[in-house]
């Protein structure tokens, strides 16, 4: 027979005061609304989970399909007055990941019950689990998608904090190194501050719309954490929008510096080119193979021939040097 634990990663009633307690599989059947706010956090990767989901959670195919999607973006979906799909994300801490590889949070939101899936783990669902068995968890679905709007920020928060970091000091080696190596530390972050900020602008929008509207299952006392979530998130749009930016910058400005090192590196050559071209065509005139070339048979043609060059190779420095050529 199966049990809770091959079912749901949690299956927890709140008691209202913050804490829960965890059900299993026969409690979670006989459960009623009276008895007080019920959460189960399922795990889409289980065959077992998702059998429950579109067979005996009691939710519609529609509902139970967009909670089993493995792509989705932040938004929030009204489906009638009591119930609402809100789709949230956040940054990927596990060993060895990217943190830009946002990881979806699916949940279906009713006064009375609360249905989550994931299909990768997620930091903050283990912290609003642990601060439930503790005793300082949510006692509301709304004050719970408070929270965990707000834990997903916290670490959010943290990485764009390092993406801020880390261009600060690219910028600061573009100053003081003219690095041609930062090209590629650029790409990378323009490319991550992007991934970020392709789901921090949504899921904006989806937190917006929970603080303002109005539905059954959310209460007037977390409205204001709601906002400030929002708020939140907009400064983070805000901060990976500038980021972007300060790396285009900086990246026209690495390309300016390269641009301007191969001009200079082309002029001198163009200089030496400009010097020897003459001494060249003198050098090969005398080295043709026929008869009658001064000083063919003297001791001394060659020393004459080389302070010639010599001669003319100043006078030519001199011409550049009066022109400010170099």
């Amino acid at each position: 027979m199966e049990t809770s634990s091959d079912i749901f990663i949690c299956a927890l009633l709140f008691d209202g005061q913050g804490g829960a307690q965890s059900l299993d599989i026969e409690q979670i059947q006989n459960w009623q609304p009276e008895q007080g706010l019920l959460w189960l956090h399922i795990d889409c990767a289980n065959e077992a989970g998702r059998q429950w989901l579109v067979n005996e959670s009691g939710i519609d195919e529609v509902l139970s399909t967009a909670l089993l999607d493995e792509d989705t973006r932040p938004r929030v979906t009204h489906f009638s007055a009591q119930q609402s799909l809100v789709f949230l994300r956040g940054v990927n801490l596990a060993e060895g990941a990217e943190p830009e590889d946002m990881v979806s949070l699916r949940i279906l939101a009713t006064r009375e019950r609360i249905l989550t899936t994931r299909w990768r783990k997620l930091m903050s669902v283990s912290d609003i689990i642990s601060a439930l068995k503790s005793g300082e968890g949510p006692i509301s679905t709304s004050d719970f998608l408070a929270q965990i709007s707000d834990l997903l920020l916290s670490r959010i928060d943290t990485v764009v904090e390092e993406l801020e970091e880390q261009m600060g000091e690219l910028e600061e080696t573009l100053i003081d190194e003219n690095a041609q190596r930062l090209r590629g530390d650029l790409m990378a972050l323009r490319r991550r501050s992007i991934k970020l900020r392709r789901y921090l602008g949504p899921q904006r929008e989806a937190l917006a719309k929970l603080a303002t509207e109005r539905r059954s299952w959310i209460d007037e006392d977390s409205r204001p954490q709601l906002q400030e979530c929002t708020d939140r998130l907009v400064r983070f749009v805000e901060e990976l929008d500038a980021i972007r930016e300060r790396a285009i910058v900086a990246q026209e400005e690495l390309t300016s510096q390269v641009s301007d090192q191969m001009n200079q590196r082309m002029y001198v050559m163009s200089l030496i080119a400009a010097i020897f071209l003459p001494l060249s065509f003198i050098t090969g005139l005398l080295g043709i193979n026929v008869g009658g070339i001064p000083g063919g048979q003297s001791s001394l043609g060659f020393a004459v021939v080389s302070v010639l060059l010599i001669i003319i190779a100043g006078l030519i420095l001199t011409l550049f040097k009066s022109k400010k050529w170099f």
